[in-house]
């Protein structure tokens, strides 16, 4: 990454020296790079695929941009080198940063890539995954159209002729801000721009950003030390140890997901002031064990009451070639705390990528007042339960094992309303299945490649019923004239079954990543996971409109109706919702923290009982609802 450093650095010099007037520019036209609009010091005007072209870093001095659209035509070689576009640049290294990565075109998701850029530090190693990075095929050396429209907090990256954005960015880090444009890159030979142009526009219309989802436990005040230079520093004491006890503490808060990206807050005098401290002091009315998840960049250690508890290193490359270093709640420590107040202080230094960490109690857990533990069933021969249902008739709860080596090693359980297992490998010879529901005293299951019919009575499989071409069914529902419907998450698309037959009913991005199903009072609803969003389907015309959403990353697993016109809802991740008959979501219970999974659940309305299998962690968990909020 050393190449996009040094572009950041040479556009801070530039603007430090190069900018000397705002003005108003609404034109489409294409801007030649030679002409005296542009500040060229760090680039080379040069000649490649028949086009006089640019290759480095540039900006134009001459306008202030907020809303719109800039475009450029970007050519790459198979190598690495990141390529992009500076915009709303404020001031000399704060601005906001787009730009690709060819060398890991195809295969990653990070081939697309937005970051701020705070005191001259990319900060590509904090922000990460949806609304920061996308997939993409690059071409090699051909021209390549890159369109990028701002407005707001947002803004979205075409390329080419696609309809749709190859990448949505949600949150812009600076905020609405204005500032200059430019292009940014190396003068290597790797990446080369042509036909550069933009237009100042209010008018750009974006949907409303997906909603974020707020993790429970995260410590999200802080204090930061002054800047410390990284030599004068030991990493393995604190630092009362150090004697740096005159240290004068600046308040701060994270951001909304927990992270504190450390180069909001303060500036280096130079390379080597790479160092900080951050406290936290906590207080407990008990001497007890608390589990701590964090992730740091670049080099961590973590102390607690002057006691080091953590030492490591999640520089670029360090572990092995592939290694990136994006921060993440994906290291853990327990933390011995003291009756009283206890001091957690982390060290902190900085190689390249941004600087920064996020801290979290795992022990977290919300449950809402009118949600009570009925039991947990945590006893062996449950293996990766994925869905469960209720059967009235036998008073008996059916769970899908979803792996037990595969090959059709898995099976059906069956499960008494107390949690006690009554039949752990009541039907077997099954192939990884996943969703199941009841329809005429038959039990359906959907495995790998087959939806399968079991007698109930016989305790055995009396038909399998093929996908057409299935990449991963997944959840099964049906209405009360026996037409199923089933979701098949990886090729985005939902079959119907009738009298034997199944077709492809509908398919495409509105119904992007779809799993758990219920179909209700004449309407299906299906959770997809693209979106975090609950979808309502018309079963005659098909038409999809969204019902309810539950925020960036939520994996809709459960929906299942309250017998009351509401509905109860699964988020993967450990989260569960009551929504009502209008869509409005009440949060019953979130585990995230703790990392408890909810799968494919089951509500048995007549007794209040809520049925959460795990998936990772082998067990059942069952709460009384008494009223749904």
């Amino acid at each position: 990454m050393k190449y996009k450093y040094a572009a950041v650095i040479i556009l801070t010099v530039l603007y430090l020296y190069g900018l000397s007037a705002v003005g108003s520019f609404a034109r489409e036209d294409i801007i030649a790079f030679d002409t005296n609009r542009w500040d060229i010091s760090g680039a080379r005007i040069t000649e490649y695929l028949g086009r006089t072209c640019l290759m480095g870093t540039a900006f134009l001095k001459d306008v202030e941009f907020e809303n719109g659209v800039i475009e450029v035509d970007i050519a790459v070689k198979k190598m690495r080198s990141y390529p992009g576009m500076n915009f709303r640049i404020q001031s000399p290294g704060n601005l906001e940063n787009f730009y690709i990565r060819p060398h890991r075109s195809p295969f990653y998701t990070d081939v697309l890539q937005y970051t701020p850029v705070f005191d001259g530090l990319t900060g590509w190693q904090l922000y990460n995954g949806e609304g920061y990075t996308a997939g993409y095929d690059i071409p090699y050396e051909q021209w390549l159209r890159v369109r990028l429209e701002v407005h707001g907090r947002q803004a979205r990256v075409f390329i080419n002729d696609d309809e749709a954005p190859a990448l949505l960015i949600h949150d812009l880090k600076h905020g609405v801000s204005k500032g200059t444009i430019g292009v940014t890159g190396p003068v290597d030979g790797s990446a080369y721009f042509s036909n550069f142009s933009y237009r100042l526009d209010d008018s750009l219309r974006f949907d409303p950003p997906p909603q974020p989802v707020q993790p429970l436990g995260l410590i999200t005040e802080w204090e930061l030390s002054p800047m410390l230079m990284f030599n004068a520093v030991d990493l393995e004491k604190s630092y009362r140890e150090q004697g740096l006890t005159d240290l004068t503490w600046q308040e701060i808060t994270s951001e909304e997901s927990g992270l504190v990206n450390i180069a909001r807050f303060v500036q280096r005098d130079n390379p080597l002031t790479n160092c900080i401290f951050a406290r936290k002091i906590i207080e407990t009315d008990k001497n007890e064990e608390r589990e701590l998840a964090f992730g740091y960049s670049d080099i961590a250690a973590i102390f607690l009451n002057d006691r080091l508890l953590f030492s490591g290193n999640s520089s670029y490359q360090l572990r092995d070639p592939s290694f990136l270093g994006i921060v993440g709640l994906n290291d853990y420590i327990v933390l011995p705390l003291d009756n009283g107040a206890n001091e957690l202080v982390f060290l902190l230094a900085e190689q390249m990528g941004g600087w920064g960490f996020i801290a979290q109690f795992t022990d977290t857990v919300f449950q809402h007042e009118n949600l009570a533990k009925a039991w947990e069933s945590h006893q062996k021969g449950l293996v990766l339960p994925e869905s469960v249902v209720y059967d009235k008739n036998r008073n008996i709860l059916y769970v899908s094992n979803y792996f037990n080596g595969g090959r059709g090693n898995e099976f059906i359980s069956k499960v008494r309303l107390d949690g006690e297992i009554e039949n752990p490998v009541w039907v077997a010879e099954l192939d990884r299945p996943l969703g199941i529901c009841l329809y005429n005293d038959k039990l359906y299951v959907v495995e790998r490649r087959n939806l399968v019919e079991i007698n109930i009575t016989a305790a055995q499989i009396e038909n399998r019923y093929p996908f057409p071409s299935p990449l991963l069914p997944n959840d099964v529902t049906v209405d009360k004239n026996g037409t199923f419907y089933v979701s098949d998450s990886r090729r985005n698309c939902l079959y119907r079954f009738k009298d034997g037959a199944f077709e492809v009913w509908l398919e495409g991005g509105e119904i992007s990543d779809p799993n758990g199903m219920c179909f209700d009072k004449g309407r299906l609803l299906v959770g997809t996971s693209g979106d975090g969003c609950l979808k309502e389907i018309n079963p005659v015309t098909g038409e999809i409109k969204n019902f309810v959403c539950f925020g960036i990353g939520s994996f809709i697993d459960g929906v299942r109706s309250d017998g009351n016109g509401n509905y109860i809802v699964s988020d993967y991740n450990g989260r569960v919702f009551a929504v009502t008959a209008e869509g409005r979501k009440t949060e019953l219970l979130n585990t995230t923290a703790h990392k408890n999974y909810c799968a494919d659940l089951e509500f048995i309305s007549d007794r209040h009982l809520l049925v959460i299998p795990s998936f990772i962690g082998n067990r059942l968990t069952a709460y009384k609802l008494e009223a749904t909020p």
